[in-house]
């Protein structure tokens, strides 16, 4: 793809020096810094608030986030000869959050904690065309999913290990996705049921943080969306949780970076307890196997549900412990 990349470099007020295959991406040396050329298969809209956001955020001067390049006829994606969309952004040298470093974890949630401070547009008119993420709306799409795959492996007559160990414990994780979700309706939001009013990342997670000299620079805001906050916090806690027995020292030191630059409100705690409880990597794991070829199942399969049910006390604790005040 690189000479493709070059002749899509030319629709910009750039000089090229050299270009070479990133993960998913080309990146390119210029007289501009360094470039990174990616697809694109959003909409016009979705790319042109996410510019502003951008924008917005680099104006603050509070987070180093990536930028948008326009073309000489200023627009923001371009096409190759098979009309395949891409657009063109900034990038640096930098290495990813290294997420066994749990100082550099706080950090990250601190970032965060000030990006969204940036990122709320209260009052802001700007607001009015962005969708509103329910994640409840959300919950119940994944539990139609469920429902369909229990149904589909209940029927089935002959089952491989990974189907049968699945099965024996399906019932466990539906009914706590079934009452997660219709709590979630009642008590997630208190007296306050406002629309949020902050933009998140909608992808934060330390793919996409880059340590670099001038601090991190926060990169790939494709997914950003109009959400409560929590919402970024969620997933980089999570994924970090995960792969630390769900400490609960880890957790209480996360909530604390974020809280000493922007504090949650009772709301935000009740959100984030129910993201928490829903059990979202079940959902993945039997989402992918059933939209996957089922005649042929990864080990890999296996080894993450052995490892969910294996967690799945710690990951208890952690809630009562860490939210004691939010379960219903």
């Amino acid at each position: 793809m690189n000479d493709r990349a070059v002749s899509l470099l030319e629709q910009y007020e750039v000089e090229v020096r050299r270009t070479w295959k990133g993960r998913g991406a080309i990146l390119c040396e210029s007289d501009r810094g360094l470039l990174i050329i990616k697809e694109y298969g959003g909409p016009v809209e979705k790319i042109r608030f996410q510019e502003y956001l951008l924008n917005h955020i680099r104006e603050s001067g509070v987070v180093y986030a990536e930028t948008l390049l326009r073309t000489k006829e200023d627009e923001l994606i371009v096409r190759d000869q098979d009309r395949t969309a891409y657009i063109v952004k900034t990038y640096c040298e930098g290495r990813e959050c290294d997420h066994r470093d749990t100082q550099e974890c706080r950090r990250a949630v601190e970032t965060l904690a000030r990006l969204h401070a940036v990122c709320d547009f209260s009052g802001n008119d700007i607001l009015k065309e962005q969708p509103v993420f329910h994640v409840e709306k959300e919950y119940e799409k994944h539990n139609r999913e469920l429902k369909k795959v229990r149904k589909f492996l209940r029927e089935k007559s002959q089952k491989t290990d990974f189907e049968i160990y699945l099965m024996k414990h399906y019932d466990y994780f539906m009914d706590i996705a079934l009452q997660i979700t219709g709590e979630l309706s009642y008590y997630a939001y208190g007296e306050d049921s406002s629309a949020p009013s902050v933009v998140c990342h909608g992808d934060y997670q330390y793919h996409n943080i880059i340590q670099t000299e001038k601090g991190s620079m926060l990169i790939n805001f494709e997914k950003c969306i109009r959400d409560y906050p929590v919402r970024d916090l969620y997933l980089f806690m999570r994924k970090l949780l995960e792969k630390n027995n769900w400490s609960q020292t880890l957790g209480d030191m996360l909530l604390t970076g974020y809280n000493e630059i922007k504090p949650l409100s009772d709301r935000d705690y009740r959100q984030l307890y129910f993201r928490f409880a829903y059990p979202e990597k079940f959902w993945k794991i039997v989402n992918f196997y059933y939209n996957s070829g089922k005649a042929w199942i990864p080990g890999r399969n296996m080894e993450k549900i052995e490892k969910l049910f294996a967690q799945e006390g710690e990951k208890q604790l952690f809630l009562k412990s860490v939210f004691p005040s939010c379960g219903v």
